[in-house]
């Protein structure tokens, strides 16, 4: 989710101004995505720069409140119309981690596996008991999203110690030509 469509869907329930658009944030993913309040303000500036919302005059505590535009609910309405893709390329930091683990001499592989594997299941574990609270429906949908994809993380940890057991690495590929010179000049 961006912060931006965020800022916008709680305009949506009518004016606020940055602080208690950072705390309604927070509370509405659970925490899960705290922000900082430099950053609900630089995104408040960038919404009133596209005409997605609208600053209005100071209140009496000194806080100018936003409200969200015409155009910024058709942007938000085309935003909870769209479905959110999946990149082409995996940018998951943990799937990176495994990649370089593999070709990274002196690194067990399979202890930063089941490093991980532990890691996620007390975070799985930590999730569930979260649920059993007595938290309203949003909040338990951001818990049951966390629950899912940690037990998806767990099965993709199955697979990947599975794969290192078939694992045999091949000889290192030569460096290509052009970044053979630049070493050689570097080192020069």
């Amino acid at each position: 989710m961006s912060v931006r469509h965020g800022l916008l869907a709680l305009l949506e329930r009518g004016a606020r101004y940055g602080y208690q658009l950072r705390a309604e944030f927070e509370d509405s993913t659970g925490g899960t995505w705290p922000l900082n309040i430099g950053q609900v303000y630089t995104t408040l500036n960038r919404l009133e720069r596209d005409g997605l919302v609208h600053a209005l005059p100071p209140g009496d505590g000194g806080q100018r409140p936003y409200e969200i535009t015409d155009q910024g609910r058709v942007e938000l309405t085309l935003w909870f119309a769209t479905p959110i893709a999946r990149a082409d390329r995996p940018r998951d930091e943990l799937a990176i981690k495994l990649a370089l683990a593999l070709t990274t001499p002196g690194v067990d592989v399979r202890a930063v596996v089941q490093t991980q594997r532990t890691a996620t299941m007390r975070a799985l574990q930590e999730y569930t008991r979260l649920k059993r609270g007595d938290a309203d429906l949003p909040w338990r949908l951001v818990i049951d999203a966390m629950i899912y994809q940690s037990e998806a993380e767990l099965r993709w940890l199955d697979h990947c110690e599975a794969a290192l057991v078939r694992y045999r690495p091949g000889p290192p590929k030569p460096l290509p030509v052009e970044a053979e010179g630049a070493e050689l000049h570097e080192r020069a």
